[in-house]
Parts: structure tokens; C-alpha cells; sequence
């Protein structure tokens, strides 16, 4: 059996945050259009080889949203890449088994001058992405800049500020640590607040 490490760290957030229609990248302004969104589980995903954050958040039919759990899967540089890979297909079935979201979001790849960095990272994102698709077609993919417009209001928002939005949108004491699972916690805040234009934006994979 394949040993990996799936790092969780367990998130109990108090209570939940009604969000303004503001904060909503898809907003809508009739109540009408509002009562069209249904409750789901979305399953984030910051892609990576070394580490791979993953966020869980529960979103109501009022786009109140409340954080079920984040963490990392790690994988170590001194296995060979294909196991490495499989520890990444392993860890992400496990996750959508234990969670059962209803569909989960992937961050597009940013890119990085490193050809090797890029091409290893790529290959990871695949294996994860394999793994997913064998329990849901409901896979989608958003750009850093539309994970930071949903987010934050503004796509050249920097980390720290995508961060602390995360933090107080799902009214958390601190911010998801670390960074990786953070990112992964936005990526789900963005398909949350996206899902109901995902058709329009393009952002279902293919």
C-alpha cells in the first residue's frame, strides 16, 4: 500500500457569514435571481507537486457560507514521480469520498519561467484532476485573477489581501494555514460565488 501524508487541519468556525450581494462575483439583484442558487459542498484544489491545498466549503441557497475543512496533501522530493503522482490521485480521492462535495474547483495553473517547475506541477494538477473526474463530472477551473475578483472585489489583489477577505468572509479567529490551503479555501469561495454563471463564464472543464 502507498504511503502518502494528507496533512488536515480541522476548521470549526463559529457561526456562518451572510454575504452582501457585493461580495458576490455573480451577484444578481432580484430575490428572485438569488433564490435560483441550491445548497452544494464545494471541493477546492491549489494545485501543486509537493503540496497540494484542498479547502471544503458549504454554501446555503443564500450564498451564506460556512467552512467545513482545509488542509494539504504532501508528497516528498526524494520519491520518484510516478508514485508521487499516485499519492496526489490517492489523496484527492479521499477527500471527495470523505466530503462528498457536488462539485469541485480547480485554480488554473499560473505561469512560471521554470519549464521543469511547470511541467511537474502540470503533471500533479493532471493526476488530481483524473482522480476527481472518476467520482464527478462536476469539475471546474478559475484563473488566479477570477479567484481574486470573486474574492477580493479586485483581480490584482495580492496574497495577503486574498487571504484576509477569506478570513473574514467565512468570519474566521485566523487565516487558513498554510498558504497552499488558503489559496484552495479562495478557490472555493470563487466557485461558490461563481456557480450560477459557470456556464456563461466557460469555467466547466471539457
Amino acid at each position: 500500500m502507498l504511503k502518502f501524508i494528507l496533512a488536515i487541519a480541522l476548521a470549526r468556525p463559529k457561526c456562518v457569514l451572510l454575504l452582501p450581494a457585493a461580495f458576490c462575483a455573480a451577484a444578481l439583484s432580484t430575490e428572485a435571481d438569488l433564490s435560483y442558487n441550491k445548497p452544494m459542498i464545494v471541493l477546492g484544489i491549489d494545485p501543486g507537486l509537493a503540496t497540494i491545498g484542498y479547502g471544503v466549503v458549504d454554501c446555503d441557497e443564500k450564498v451564506r457560507l460556512k467552512l467545513i475543512d482545509y488542509g494539504t496533501i504532501l508528497t516528498e522530493a526524494k520519491e520518484e514521480l510516478p508514485r508521487r503522482l499516485m499519492q496526489i490521485a490517492e489523496g484527492i480521492g479521499q477527500l471527495i469520498d470523505m466530503f462528498k462535495p457536488d462539485c469541485v474547483a480547480f485554480e488554473e495553473l499560473f505561469f512560471n519561467k521554470n519549464v521543469k517547475t511547470v511541467i511537474n506541477v502540470a503533471q500533479a494538477r493532471g493526476a488530481a484532476v483524473v482522480a476527481a473526474r472518476t467520482r464527478t463530472d462536476e469539475l471546474y477551473e478559475y484563473t488566479p485573477l477570477q479567484v481574486k475578483q470573486a474574492v477580493v472585489g479586485y483581480g490584482r489583489a495580492d496574497k495577503n489581501q486574498v487571504q484576509m477577505m477569506v478570513k473574514t468572509l467565512l468570519n474566521l479567529q485566523e487565516v487558513p494555514r498554510p498558504d497552499d490551503a488558503a489559496d484552495a479555501v479562495a478557490v472555493a469561495i470563487c466557485h461558490a460565488h461563481s456557480a450560477r454563471t459557470a456556464g456563461i463564464l466557460n469555467t466547466k472543464m471539457r
